[in-house]
């Protein structure tokens, strides 16, 4: 599946589930939770969570740009990254969930 290809309008959702699907192994081997949300008649979603601090969560999406392109997405509506590169996506949405420690 390329991101760099015109969105196809068939099947959107199983396009959608494959992308977030990839990201969740990816930031599960990263330390994140994440799991895959789709309940009938909604737009399918990611929920991600930081173990260490349960408050750092976030939804995050899959969708077509206006630009023909699939990207990742905050639930703010802004881009995290194009939906085939799933080490940026992972990377970005680390280290915005990430906890800081603070020295002692």
């Amino acid at each position: 599946m390329e991101a760099n290809r015109a969105c196809e309008p068939k099947a959107p959702d199983q396009i959608q589930a494959v992308y977030l699907e990839k990201l969740a192994d990816e930031l599960s081997h990263r330390g994140l939770e994440a799991w895959l949300m789709a309940p009938p008649g909604r737009v399918p979603s990611l929920y991600v969570v930081n173990p260490a601090a349960r408050a750092l969560e976030e939804n995050v999406y899959v969708g077509c740009g206006k630009d023909g392109i699939w990207w990742f997405w905050w639930s703010w509506a802004e881009r995290i990254a194009v939906a085939d590169d799933i080490d940026l996506a992972a990377g970005t949405i680390v280290r915005v969930l990430a906890s800081l420690r603070r020295a002692e």
